[in-house]
């Protein structure tokens, strides 16, 4: 009898009402680079257990490693249980697994890399970021492959292996009159769609461009967001207004907006759970509800939220699928009580190409990366970041010059209706520990900016 059935049937022999066991097997193979070489690779093996007990709408969790420690546990929470409060609400967990075969989120390769191997990739991503220009070069390669079994007490089984692979590289330059830097990406589910050379000259390219940065006064510019500055956006300023939790507390920007415009007709802003090669893609979310494909923001207009159990329970309303138990770098964890979240994050792309989109502006920026991005009012929208990468002058139509770092403060609301142009480089996107996302470059007009 394995773990996970042991501890279904030890709280069912204990009379708890309700239980939910979850076993995560997780191989990570990390490659580590410093001084532009390889300083560490290392591979974990690790094996854990989550559990939520539901008892007269009282709900308690447990997270452990030992598998031996489980029934003990179980005792202990049940006893803990009856100092808290009932979640009346509380509507049960699933019964059964609806689920769609999606390809791609698996692979073989992937599973049983060696670490030589992984250590050959990063080193390529090195090689492709060399130039005589570069001073150093960090980064790291992670590769996850997930085992993943969820069972409940309703006869809900759910059993999902899955992998995950990606890298970045910084590449840093103090060849010119200040130290700059560039940086290279990329993320994806099966190994014959990672390009290491891509994320060594991607890294190179933006460091190289950026050498000299002149000077950016203080104004109101159009901004050429690239995808990862966009992701960026996305994961810590977007994404939570639309959680229905927030948005049901009043505690979103858009909450007193639904059903109406909040952005420009041609954005569209989706939670697309089956993409190929996303890496939150998956068919059945981590409570065993079926994902959907939908449009937050479908033609300018504010039309969903996401929500797991918990929260929609409590709103008399059913899941959309987007529970989550978000692990780090990538991928799953064990963690007993899962948040609700976005599986990816997707903004369809425009037809204009990023040429296009400097050609059509006369006072404005290009900015490849952002930093310290965060919500400054949340509820009004404000936010605050600070482009430091990849940061370039555009001046009638072309760019003059690569630019030093500037302060953006601005409001979600207003820059959504003011978006002037969507490209068409769509691509795939994740920060460290972050939210994916899929999304093209995107401008916006009228932002100010402050000189650092």
């Amino acid at each position: 009898m394995s773990a996970l059935e042991k501890a279904l049937n030890h709280s069912k022999k204990i009379g708890v009402d309700e239980s939910e066991v979850v076993v995560l097997k997780k191989k990570i193979t990390t490659v580590r680079i410093t001084d532009s070489e390889i300083a560490e690779t290392k591979q974990n093996f690790d094996e854990s257990y989550g559990i939520r007990l539901i008892h007269n709408k009282k709900i308690a969790s447990i997270q452990t490693t030992n598998q031996h420690e489980i029934e003990a546990a179980i005792n202990d929470s049940l006893k803990i249980l009856s100092n808290l409060k009932p979640r009346e609400f509380w509507g049960g967990l699933p019964f059964k697994v609806k689920s769609r075969q999606i390809y791609g989120t698996y692979d073989e390769k992937l599973e049983k890399i060696s670490g030589s191997h992984a250590m050959d990739i990063a080193e390529s991503m090195i090689n492709a970021s060399n130039n005589d220009k570069i001073t150093t070069i960090t980064g790291s390669l992670n590769i996850v492959t997930d085992d993943f079994e969820l069972e409940n007490s309703n006869g809900l089984n759910l059993k999902e292996k899955a992998t995950y692979i990606s890298g970045i590289i910084n590449a840093e330059s103090e060849f010119g009159t200040l130290p700059v830097s560039g940086i290279g990406h990329d993320s994806c589910r099966t190994l014959s769609h990672f390009s290491a050379e891509k994320i060594g000259t991607d890294a190179k390219k933006m460091c190289l461009e950026s050498i000299n940065p002149q000077k950016i006064d203080s104004d109101v510019y159009s901004i050429i967001f690239e995808p990862y500055s966009v992701g960026e956006l996305l994961a810590f300023v977007v994404a939570s207004n639309f959680n229905f939790k927030t948005f049901i507390e009043k505690k979103s920007c858009f909450s007193n907006n639904f059903e109406k415009k909040i952005a420009i007709e041609q954005f569209n802003l989706i939670d697309d759970p089956h993409a190929s090669e996303g890496i939150g893609t998956k068919s059945v979310d981590d409570e065993g509800i079926e994902t959907k494909k939908q449009s937050l923001i479908e033609d300018g207009i504010f039309k969903n939220t996401f929500s797991n159990l918990f929260d929609s329970y409590k709103e008399g309303g059913q899941s959309s699928g987007n529970a989550l138990r978000l692990g780090i770098p990538i991928g799953k964890s064990s963690e007993p009580i899962p948040i609700s979240s976005p599986h990816n994050l997707k903004i369809n792309p425009g037809k204009s190409s990023q040429e296009d989109m400097i050609k059509d502006t006369k006072h404005g920026l290009l900015v490849g990366r952002l930093w310290y991005t965060y919500a400054v009012n949340p509820i009004k929208g404000d936010f605050s970041c600070t482009a430091r990468s990849g940061i370039k002058i555009i001046k009638n139509g072309k760019i003059k010059s690569s630019g030093k770092s500037v302060r953006i403060i601005h409001n979600l609301a207003t820059m959504l209706k003011n978006i002037s142009e969507i490209g068409s480089d769509q691509r795939n996107v994740i920060q460290w520990a972050s939210l994916p996302s899929i999304t093209p470059s995107i401008k916006a007009e009228n932002i100010s900016v402050k000189s650092i």
